[in-house]
């Protein structure tokens, strides 16, 4: 397991062949082990939206929209 600082109340939890994208201490987007990325439906302050789309640069077409429990379960260490 890895936590590392990646901005300003942007931190990514790395484990297990994932990352995991918090913005201040709500996980809101992940890379799963599979390559696939995904973000949450929930919508949340302009920052966090600006937080998660900077995380994703790149492969905004290639994400999938999830409802929140996922990431929840992902950050809390349960597997999919």
């Amino acid at each position: 397991m890895k936590l590392k600082s990646i901005g300003s109340n942007q931190t990514e939890y790395i484990a297990h062949g994932m990352a995991v994208l918090f913005s201040y201490s709500t996980p809101v987007a992940a890379l799963l082990p599979s390559g696939r990325y995904v973000k949450t439906s929930t919508k949340y302050s302009v920052t966090t939206t600006k937080h998660v789309n900077q995380w994703l640069i790149g492969v905004m077409a290639d994400v999938e929209v999830v409802p929140q429990d996922f990431i929840n379960n992902l950050a809390n260490g349960v597997t999919v």
